[in-house]
């Protein structure tokens, strides 16, 4: 079921259908995800996780849905509507078929491996001449045309970086593991690079300053950073350098790249005068332009938010971040309870999340992503990763497994890592002649023969060896 997963993020994130015309005049996502729904009926192991967060996606959900029938231009937004509802069937296939720390390092790697393949499908064509011409410069697309726009695009490789991070803190796959990890992330700079966007870039800056703010060796990568960003930047060509520089100094660049950062204002003003008129639900989702009369989309979440959502979009979107918010400080708190859980997947992939989102709100500056597959999936890894990580604390052998694993035998002792639920406890113990019964740490009878009146008292030990069953 899990490989089935992964096959559909593939199919949704490359969409191999929009290269290649005659895969898309056979429905074959839509084939893919009914035989997917076929076997995820039959799977046995099917289970809810009861979760705050599943509340805030299904509030969000019955949101969406109101706006849209009361919405005066819901066939416009219909589209947006369908779309928006296939990911939250992906969603509910997701957090309902995994159920232990395998399962989802299987499913985040594999999302990593999408990614990576779709970056690698991406530069493969935009070397071979595959380009878009905006702003006066070339800029790198995605392979897909549904989200392959270069603000997009570049989006989506920011939001993908933190998840890397996860799986190098948890150390998955070893040193290749951690090879791939670093090959992955040039390859995400080079292509953030390329697109030219704006956005994107000063997503990576903030990526790469969350990375460093977590990291134990911050101002040695600090400064390996300082000495790299200049030869990096050097490197580009000379428009794409000019790009760049128009964040800081908007006269290098030309006059439509000034105005694109100025619309990006307007589209929150604009979003504002919308919830004016429509204060309950909005104009709708989807409904943007033929409400404004606009060409373009509103290049804002929080414009987007109250223009198409209305205050109870707002509601529904403010208590989806409070239960991000709530999952990821218990997981932080599981975290400080029991260090041996600290760098397991489950914990590294919540810091990694809490990232993500952070970058999706930033990004929200300049982009309108507040339909992006992206909200849901990282809320259904959440969940997984608080549910594996009280199913650990749950299960104490599984526990014990973990830590046998992460730590060599003698390096570290048992009770330092070890939390107390997880020490034995001494039981009384029967004299192996069948006298009397001791407790651990009772001082033995003096009477007793053979007893060095010196040593009065013995004490068992409270714990096995890490190499041990526990």
């Amino acid at each position: 079921m899990h490989w089935l997963l992964i096959g559909y993020m593939f199919l949704f994130i490359d969409r191999p259908y929009e290269v290649w015309p005659w895969l898309g005049e056979i429905h074959l996502e839509r084939l893919y995800m009914l035989f997917t729904l076929g076997v995820w009926v039959l799977y046995p192991h099917k289970r809810w996780v009861g979760n705050s967060l599943q509340a805030g996606v299904l509030g969000l959900a019955a949101v969406i849905l109101l706006s849209w029938l009361l919405s005066p231009w819901s066939e416009r937004g219909q589209p947006v509507v369908e779309d928006w509802f296939k990911v939250l069937v992906f969603y509910l296939l997701l957090v309902t078929t995994v159920r232990d720390e395998a399962g989802l390092r299987r499913l985040v790697v594999g999302f990593v491996g999408v990614m990576a393949l779709y970056q690698l499908h991406s530069l493969r064509e935009y070397l071979g001449g595959r380009h878009t011409y905006r702003m006066g410069i070339a800029r790198m697309i995605g392979v897909d045309q549904t989200m392959g726009d270069p603000n997009t695009f570049g989006a989506s490789l920011v939001v993908a970086l933190p998840l890397v991070w996860a799986v190098w803190q948890s150390r998955v796959g070893g040193r290749w593991g951690r090879a791939a990890c670093l090959a992955y992330a040039a390859l995400s700079i080079l292509c953030i690079l390329l697109t030219g966007s704006r956005s994107a870039f000063l997503g990576l800056l903030a990526c790469g300053a969350l990375v460093l703010g977590k990291s134990r060796r911050r101002w040695g990568m600090l400064a390996l950073a300082a000495l790299l960003a200049p030869l990096v930047l050097l490197a580009l060509p000379p428009s794409l350098q000019n790009r760049f520089l128009t964040i800081v100094d908007p006269s290098v660049g030309p006059k439509n790249a000034q105005e694109s950062g100025q619309g990006r204002i307007e589209g929150f003003f604009t979003g504002l005068a919308l919830w004016q008129a429509y204060p309950l639900t909005g104009v709708g989702p989807g409904a943007w332009r033929p409400a404004t009369g606009s060409k373009l989309e509103s290049h804002n979440l929080y414009g987007q938010i109250l223009g198409e959502l209305g205050t109870a979009g707002l509601f529904a979107f403010v208590c989806l971040l409070a239960a991000f918010r709530s999952n990821i400080r218990r997981l932080r708190r599981l975290g400080q309870e029991y260090p041996f859980l600290q760098d397991c997947l489950p914990l590294t992939l919540a810091r990694a999340i809490g990232m993500a989102v952070l970058l999706l709100l930033l990004l929200g500056l300049f982009g309108h992503n507040l339909y992006r597959y992206t909200w849901l999936w990282y809320a259904g890894f959440l969940i997984l990763a608080r549910h594996v990580a009280e199913h650990y604390l749950a299960e104490p052998c599984l526990a014990g497994q973990y830590l046998a694993e992460q730590y060599p035998v003698g390096q570290y002792s048992v009770e330092q890592h070890l939390p107390s639920w997880l020490l034995e406890e001494p039981q009384e113990i029967e004299d192996l002649a069948g006298e009397e019964e001791v407790q651990v740490g009772e001082a033995l009878p003096a009477e007793e023969p053979g007893v060095d009146e010196n040593v009065r008292e013995t004490e068992l030990p409270l714990a096995t060896p890490i190499s041990d069953p526990i």
